[in-house]
């Protein structure tokens, strides 16, 4: 498991979960299963877990434990499978979002700048839309809209263009593909970050990242029981603008509702103020979670 990938925040993470010994609590991004062996062992005989992943690789993490479910689906649909599983409501929601160290580690599956290998990027192996579709399939607009809102890319418009011209000559099939494609876009002295910029666009529109973290967010409100813990770290601004918002407002956008005496119409309060960052000591040890934010709340 360790070789899969070391979690982030391990101890503010089950901290924030609060855990009680015969609560119900659900890790929607099961992974190297990190996480849910520390739920485990602050669970009694009573207590159940439900792990959630898309990513076939995972299920090599499985844990034999009776009180631990797995489901092999995206946490876009968590409340159709605590529903099934009897488990509405829970006590705590984990979800420790983006890749894992492992996805980004096989180079087949196209994650990662440092390898080559075709352009996939798709966490679940069964989906149909890939990056080498993206890149050889989208219109300029399209691929405008994507570098521009999901890579934060400036030079996003000529981006999209220069792309576009050179799959008139060949598709874009491999990661060096598209490296040569776009190298006189790519600023100097700036390549990595700029690739990765590239990559994280191409990946949140493949895998529909954005969307399924949206309705995971307004999911989670409705299988939370009262009192119950929601504990979200995420790596990107993209990411935490939305958990942020959700948290603060119950929507993603514009201002909070109010009710019919002027009261917040919102069904969560944030615990911690802010978001919580790791320690300098572990960014040191693990350099992920030099980005990681962290965000606690409790359902009203």
């Amino acid at each position: 498991m360790s070789e899969y990938h070391v979690p982030v925040m391990l101890d503010e993470c089950i901290e924030g979960l609060a855990i009680k010994k015969d609560g119900t609590y659900v890790d929607v991004t099961f992974g190297g299963g990190g996480h849910s062996r520390e739920i485990l062992k602050h669970l009694g005989p009573d207590g159940t877990l439900l792990a959630f992943d898309q990513d076939a690789d995972a299920q090599q993490n499985l844990i034999e434990d009776k009180r631990f479910v797995f489901v092999d689906q995206n946490f876009r649909y968590l409340k159709n499978f605590c529903r099934l599983h009897g488990a509405i409501p829970v006590d705590g929601i984990l979800a420790d979002l983006g890749v894992s160290s492992y996805q980004f580690d096989q180079a087949e599956r196209g994650f990662s700048i440092r390898f080559d290998a075709e352009l996939d990027m798709r966490m679940n192996q069964l989906g149909d839309l890939t990056a080498k579709d993206v890149v050889n399939n989208y219109t300029v607009a399209e691929l405008h809209r994507i570098f521009g809102i999901y890579g934060e890319i400036q030079n996003a418009k000529s981006l999209a263009e220069t792309i576009a011209t050179a799959r008139l000559n060949a598709p874009i099939v491999t990661i060096a593909d598209l490296k040569n494609a776009i190298s006189n876009r790519i600023p100097r002295g700036k390549e990595n970050k700029y690739l990765a910029q590239v990559f994280q666009a191409l990946r949140i529109e493949v895998n529909q990242e954005l969307e399924a973290l949206k309705e995971f967010l307004v999911q989670s409100a409705e299988v939370l029981a009262v009192g119950g813990r929601l504990v979200v770290m995420s790596y990107h601004s993209l990411e935490d603008r939305l958990v942020k918002n959700f948290i603060a407002k119950g929507k993603f956008s514009g201002e909070v509702e109010k009710d019919f005496y002027g009261n917040n119409n919102k069904p969560l309060d944030a615990v911690s103020r802010g978001a919580i960052t790791a320690s300098d000591d572990e960014i040191k040890n693990n350099n992920r979670a030099r980005s990681a934010k962290l965000r606690i709340a409790v359902k009203k």
